[in-house]
């Protein structure tokens, strides 16, 4: 069917040409799923590596490489998965206050290093070379990585720590995934993909949720010789790559061309980030706010000192008068303290204002006394 072919090429056009190969199917679970099976075809060797915190789906073999225990169920799922140290500047034993690219920084901690220099990306580097020498064979798949954690609580990495990533991997033989299932499709603001804010090369790419607006659809998209590890055998996804899925998910390019929703995403991004660090200056129990675009997250803390986690029943408090006076949030991150802000990408700023005002007033009604 011609929309097929014809979705291929035009989200291929807004990729680097090295990665030419589009496998769709039908969410980001299957995508991952996919993208983890091509890196051990391709390579040959059964190891993957992920991030503590990472969320990547629940399938039998992408809940290996999910690393968030809230969303973990009793049963066998680590299926040769091994995770590493999550390079969290907030929380982890790491971080400082310029550790962030274009975002807000975290406010109580200090940072020594020179300009484009960043020392906490580097130990959280030699944290993830640390189990490569300890755990894994001489050759691993591959390993797979969120630009920004989504369900992990919009956990905005330190500059420079997925380059140092992938050429870690790539030493030990493995294909690099960037799991671009919240990232893509110009919700950074600055760039369309999350690699190309990372300044990296990914071997495989995966996408989902905003592929189609919705509409069920997810893509892996990689190099041809990687492609070519299916080839091996008979392969087959029923409903990937349906017509009415291609001409949803071109509709959704198209607009998103014709009405700059990428710039769009940038400016009021900037804006609504602006705003929740107003909030965060007015009340203790913002610990942090944190991402890029309108890829946000707040976080909410019972001492910003000591970051203990927000009462559950205060978040839950918060969260509630939020609905009941217009406004839905996300909840992420492991203690679910996080909110999550990440709204349609044609967002006004009226509906930014009108968001922090309700904030504003849940935060002042909710406050610990």
């Amino acid at each position: 069917h011609s929309k097929i072919h014809e979705y291929a090429e035009h989200l291929t056009s807004l990729l680097p040409d090295y990665l030419d190969v589009v496998y769709l199917v039908n969410s980001g679970t299957e995508a991952n799923d996919l993208a983890m099976a091509m890196a051990r075809l391709y390579t040959g060797s059964y190891d993957i590596v992920s991030l503590r915190n990472a969320y990547h789906g629940l399938s039998a073999f992408t809940m290996g490489a999910t690393s968030v225990g809230t969303w973990l169920h009793q049963m066998p799922h680590r299926n040769g998965v091994i995770q590493s140290m999550n390079a969290d500047v907030y929380r982890g034993p790491w971080g400082g206050s310029n550790c962030r690219e274009d975002s807000s920084q975290v406010i109580d901690r200090k940072c020594d290093c020179a300009a484009g220099q960043c020392k906490a990306s580097d130990m959280y580097a030699g944290q993830l070379e640390d189990v490569l020498k300890h755990c894994t064979p001489k050759k691993v798949a591959g390993f797979i990585i969120e630009y920004i954690q989504g369900v992990g609580g919009c956990m905005q990495l330190p500059r420079g720590f997925v380059s140092k990533a992938f050429e870690l991997i790539r030493a030990k033989g493995g294909v690099c995934i960037l799991d671009e299932v919240q990232t893509g499709f110009g919700r950074l603001g600055s760039h369309f993909w999350g690699f190309e804010a990372a300044g990296c090369q990914p071997d495989i790419v995966v996408m989902a949720k905003s592929i189609a607006n919705g509409f069920p659809m997810g893509a892996v998209v990689t190099r041809r010789e990687i492609a070519n590890c299916l080839t091996g055998a008979l392969h087959v996804n029923t409903f990937g790559g349906n017509p009415m899925s291609c001409a949803a998910g071109k509709a959704v390019l198209e607009v998103m061309e014709e009405e700059n929703l990428q710039s769009h995403a940038l400016e009021i991004g900037r804006y609504t980030l602006k705003r929740m660090e107003e909030l965060r200056d007015k009340y203790p129990i913002i610990g942090d706010v944190r991402g890029r675009g309108l890829m946000l997250g707040l976080e909410l803390v019972g001492d910003r000192e000591s970051r203990t986690p927000l009462d559950p029943a205060i978040v839950a408090n918060i969260f509630e008068d939020c609905k009941d006076m217009g406004v839905l949030l996300g909840k992420g991150g492991l203690y679910g303290t996080v909110f999550r802000i990440k709204p349609p990408l044609c967002v006004t700023k009226e509906d930014i204002d009108f968001t922090m005002a309700v904030m504003d007033v849940a935060f002042a009604r909710h406050r610990p006394k």
